[in-house]
């Protein structure tokens, strides 16, 4: 874990990664990013206590010509990157809403769940490439759902976070595929952190008992187990916080 990168780090999950990894001595380098600067003072004031190992960047993970200029970024510093985690995903912003019934289902705002939750990721694995094809043992992960195995689905709902979060996980599982050739040493693979007390689960923490809700500093550090006992076989798998498998 040499050279490090954080998507998605101002906030909950991602931010923990990244105080984590800036504590960890065998990390040198942790390149975060954020958009909204003003949502990312607890990643910028970090940015101020180790200002020679974290280096922060704008990026909008929607925009490809950002993701573009952001590694690029990076490229100008490091020639390798050997942890990539893409914390980045959204379940209700404003008006956009878990669905509840087909009646509630929203063309546009079902476009922005697979926006941010799927096509990021995809886009994040073509430009990433020229970092993680090297010699050297390297992890490409995203953060992904549990409530996004098809395999597992028994309770219905929530059509849009569902649908983008399980095409996230095939764009894992294809990437996977195509690494395996052209960057042999990258073991990619889909993590589901659990709930996690964030943001994002707020509005919907009220039915989840006490010893289920994870802090986030308990949920990195789980995944951080999970993603160092990983193994060249593992590549293309989907992994829960504890390290069992998941269904697709």
């Amino acid at each position: 874990m040499k050279h490090t990168f954080v998507i998605g780090a101002s906030q909950g999950i991602g931010l923990e990664f990244v105080r984590q990894l800036l504590n960890n001595p065998e990390v040198e380098l942790v390149f975060a990013t954020y958009r909204n600067k003003e949502t990312a003072t607890g990643l910028l004031n970090l940015a101020a206590q180790f200002p020679q190992k974290l280096i922060t960047l704008s990026m909008d993970i929607t925009q490809e010509d950002e993701i573009e200029k952001t590694i690029q970024q990076i490229k100008e510093q490091v020639k390798e990157l050997h942890f990539v985690i893409n914390c980045v995903g959204i379940l209700h912003e404003g008006d956009l809403q878990p669905e509840k019934s087909l009646r509630q289902i929203n063309a546009q705002q079902l476009l922005r769940y697979f926006e941010v939750n799927s096509i990021g990721t995809a886009l994040l694995a073509k430009h990433l490439m020229p970092l993680l094809r090297h010699r050297s043992r390297a992890i490409f992960a995203t953060i992904s759902a549990k409530i996004g195995s098809i395999g597992d689905n028994r309770l219905g709902g929530w059509y849009g976070y569902r649908a983008s979060k399980a095409a996230l996980n095939m764009f894992i599982r294809t990437t996977a595929i195509e690494y395996s050739r052209r960057c042999p040493k990258t073991i990619v693979v889909a993590l589901h952190p659990g709930t996690t007390d964030t943001k994002l689960s707020e509005p919907f923490q009220k039915n989840v008992p006490p010893e289920k809700l994870f802090s986030t500093e308990k949920t990195v550090s789980q995944l951080l187990t999970v993603i160092h006992n990983l193994v060249p076989e593992h590549n293309g798998e989907f992994f829960s916080w504890d390290g069992s498998f998941l269904p697709w």
